[in-house]
């Protein structure tokens, strides 16, 4: 193979990009989930945990408080987080469900050194953000009135309690596992996910659209075409990747390794851009080839995630710098499927062109 032609292959396919409106618009969506990460980083986060909404939260929400006067009262006028509103219970509902107030508080009239349970009763809107956040920010009142409660009835305790040492939580979890568990792989894998199937759109459009005997008959032989193309939708993916790393950083992302990153990326896209490419010289057709490479992609996905440093989880541990020596055992391993990966596809590629030109 020589490399000028792989140039003018890889300089070609480039130019045909621009034309290709379906990878534009993965390539902006792409843009837009990084230019906004700490945007969709909130925003995301608050469907699989909206009372993480909670801590962000700085409104006041209007409350109504019906039945017996109650330490809770007291907490819900001190609270910078509530507006009180004194009524009885059946105008607080109904003020509820005109959602002009985002909850009613019922206490009863049990007195706090009494025999049985005091049971508060708490009405809120079902399936509504807002409520989640409300529900997390009176849980904070009902335990201070809980403790109150257990000073107040510690003399029937029979049996001290066993402390238990718990650390003390540390804030930013979720958010923390989204960034670097969900947001940075999603972002540096979905260019090698979009150049694998590129490159099957770029072999078989060539089969579909007849102009696969033009490419022969110049002095690019066949292979040196599919090389081409595999070059050009490989190099699509470290530049990306470092698109997308520069802007999460810009973001106030902090991201380490990212060097260490892009080479794990680029040597795991490779994998898949060329198990598209034997899919592609295989098939010849565009339908079927998609197909077969989609159902082939979760399959390869799934059992590399069932191992335990796989590159998903080594590119989460890269990003926040613990990753250890198995970062090389894991590039080996890699660099070792894409010399079979590549020799399979040189050799298949080169008998289809001895094949074209034979016949």
């Amino acid at each position: 193979m020589k490399a000028r032609h792989l140039s003018i292959i890889a300089r070609k396919e480039f130019r045909g990009l621009f034309s290709e409106r379906t990878i534009l618009l993965a390539i902006l969506l792409q843009l837009f989930i990084a230019l906004f990460s700490s945007f969709l980083m909130v925003g995301l986060t608050s469907m699989y945990d909206p009372s993480s909404l909670s801590k962000y939260s700085r409104f006041r929400y209007n409350v109504a408080y019906a039945g017996n006067d109650s330490p809770v009262l007291d907490y819900l006028t001190t609270s910078r987080d509530f507006r009180v509103y004194p009524m009885n219970l059946s105008d607080g509902v109904a003020a509820l469900k005109e959602r002009k107030l985002s909850a009613v508080i019922w206490v009863p009239d049990t007195p706090p050194d009494a025999q049985e349970p005091v049971k508060i009763t708490l009405y809120t809107l079902q399936n509504d953000l807002q409520s989640a956040i409300v529900d997390v920010k009176l849980k904070d009142i009902f335990l201070k009135y809980e403790t109150g409660l257990r000073e107040i009835r510690a003399g029937r305790l029979h049996d001290e309690p066993v402390p238990l040492a718990i650390p003390k939580a540390q804030g930013g979890g979720d958010f923390y596992e989204f960034v670097y568990g969900l947001l940075i792989p999603l972002l540096v894998f979905m260019p090698a996910i979009i150049a694998s199937a590129l490159v099957i759109d770029l072999l078989t459009e060539e089969y579909q659209h007849e102009t696969l005997e033009t490419l022969i008959s110049t002095p690019v032989t066949f292979t040196e075409i599919v090389w081409g193309k595999v070059l050009a939708c490989e190099l699509m993916v470290p530049v990306q990747a470092c698109a997308w790393i520069l802007l999460l950083m810009i973001n106030g992302i902090a991201i380490e390794n990212a060097v260490l990153i892009l080479v794990q990326v680029s040597v795991t896209s490779f994998i898949l851009v060329l198990l598209g490419t034997l899919t592609a010289l295989h098939y010849r057709e565009r339908t079927a080839a998609q197909f077969i490479f989609s159902t082939a992609l979760v399959i390869v996905m799934l059992l590399g995630l069932a191992l335990p440093d796989n590159p998903f989880n080594l590119l989460t541990r890269l990003a926040i710098g613990t990753a250890g020596m198995e970062q090389w055992f894991v590039l080996g391993g890699t660099s070792l499927i894409i010399l079979i990966l590549g020799c399979a596809t040189h050799l298949y590629a080169d008998r289809i062109g001895k094949s074209r030109h034979s016949g």
